[in-house]
C-alpha cells in the first residue's frame, strides 16, 4: 500500500458515524489523512477522480439489506475495485442533551437506515415521535447537539455520544441481536493477492431474457463448487423488468477454478462486470487462511513429490 501516511482515505462523515468506527479499527490505515464527506456519493465519485485514494463505505447491513448508492454506484457508474471488507456488529444508542430524558422525547432524528434498525424500540417507547431523516448518523448527533431543544434525540454510536457531548439515554435499542454492517475499501484500480481465505464480487448481466437464463449462470458455479455468499438482483436501467444480478463468491480470481468459471461466463449470453478479489472478513478469517494456506503447501509438497519421479 506504501507510504500509508501520504494516503487519503475517505469515508461518510461528520465524525462519530459507524463508518469512522469500522475505519477505525483497521490498523495499516490508522496513519492515513481521513476526509470526510456529506455522503457516499460523495465519497465514491472523488475516489473515481483521484481526489483520495481509497473510499470507505457501508455496502451492506444484516437487517436492512444492500445500501444501494454504493452497490449501484459500483456496478453501474464506476470502475472502481474492492480492495477489502470490514464486518462490524451494530449497537444503536438514543442521545439526548444533557437534562434531558426519555420521557422528553417527541423528535428523533437519525440516518434513515439506522431509524429503520430501532422501529420496535421506537414503536414501544416513543409512539408519538416525529422521525426526521440526517445524512449520517454524526450528522443526526451534530444537528442535536446545536439544538436549543431538550425534547429531541438522535440514533447514533456512542462514539457521537462523547464527541458531540450527549448522553445515552438508552443503549443497545437496536431491534435484532447480532446486527451487523459489512464496509468496503475501494481504490481506482489494484487487486489484493489472495490470502487462502478470499471473497470475489461480480455483476452479470444478461444479454437476453430466457427461461433458465439464471439457472445457467448459477450452475457454472455449482459445477466448480464456488460458493455464492451473496446474490441480489438489481434493475440494470435501460428498462423495465430488466435485472441483472450481483455476486458475491468464496474465492480468489487468481484460482484457477475462479478464473475458468468466469470465462466460461463470459463466453456464453452474459456480460460480466468485476468489482474485485479482496480479503474477507470474519471472527475467524486468518484461522480459515492458516489452514488453507497450509493445506495448500500439503497438496503442493504432494504434488513435487510426484513429479519427482518423472523421467
Amino acid at each position: 500500500m506504501g507510504d500509508v501516511t501520504s494516503l487519503r482515505v475517505g469515508y461518510l462523515g461528520p465524525s462519530g458515524t459507524f463508518t469512522e468506527s469500522a475505519l477505525l479499527t483497521q490498523s495499516d490505515l490508522a496513519s492515513a489523512e481521513h476526509v470526510l464527506y456529506r455522503s457516499h456519493s460523495d465519497v465514491l465519485h472523488n475516489t473515481s477522480t483521484g481526489e483520495i485514494d481509497f473510499g470507505f463505505c457501508a455496502i451492506e447491513n444484516a437487517i436492512e439489506g444492500t445500501v444501494n448508492v454504493v452497490q449501484d454506484t459500483l456496478a453501474f457508474d464506476s470502475e472502481l475495485l474492492i480492495q477489502r471488507e470490514v464486518v462490524i456488529p451494530i449497537t444503536m444508542n438514543l442521545l439526548v442533551k444533557a437534562g434531558s430524558s426519555l420521557s422528553d422525547v417527541k423528535k428523533v432524528i437519525s440516518y434513515p437506515h439506522a431509524l429503520a434498525q430501532v422501529r420496535s424500540f421506537l414503536r414501544e417507547n416513543l409512539p408519538d415521535a416525529e422521525l426526521e431523516a440526517a445524512n449520517s448518523t454524526a450528522h443526526a448527533a451534530h444537528l442535536l447537539s446545536e439544538s436549543a431543544e431538550l425534547n429531541v434525540a438522535a440514533v447514533g454510536t456512542s462514539l457521537a455520544a462523547e464527541k458531540y457531548g450527549l448522553d445515552i439515554v438508552a443503549e443497545g435499542i437496536e431491534d435484532h441481536e447480532g446486527n451487523k454492517t459489512r464496509f468496503v475499501l475501494i481504490a481506482r484500480d489494484g487487486i489484493p493477492a489472495p490470502t487462502g481465505h478470499d471473497k470475489t464480487s461480480v455483476v452479470v448481466f444478461q444479454q437476453s431474457d430466457r427461461p433458465g437464463s439464471l439457472l445457467a449462470i448459477l450452475q457454472e458455479f455449482a459445477a466448480r463448487s464456488i460458493n455464492l455468499t451473496k446474490l441480489e438482483s438489481r434493475p440494470t436501467r435501460e428498462g423495465l423488468g430488466q435485472y441483472c444480478f450481483l455476486l458475491d463468491l468464496e474465492g480468489h480470481i487468481a484460482d484457477s477454478v475462479m478464473a475458468d468459471c468466469l470465462k466460461t461466463l463470459q463466453t456464453k449470453d452474459v456480460r460480466v462486470k468485476f468489482l474485485g478479489s479482496y480479503p474477507a472478513a470474519g471472527d475467524h478469517a486468518e484461522a480459515v487462511r492458516e489452514e488453507s494456506n497450509a493445506a495448500l503447501d500439503k497438496a503442493e509438497n504432494w504434488l513435487d513429490t510426484i513429479r519427482s519421479k518423472l523421467s
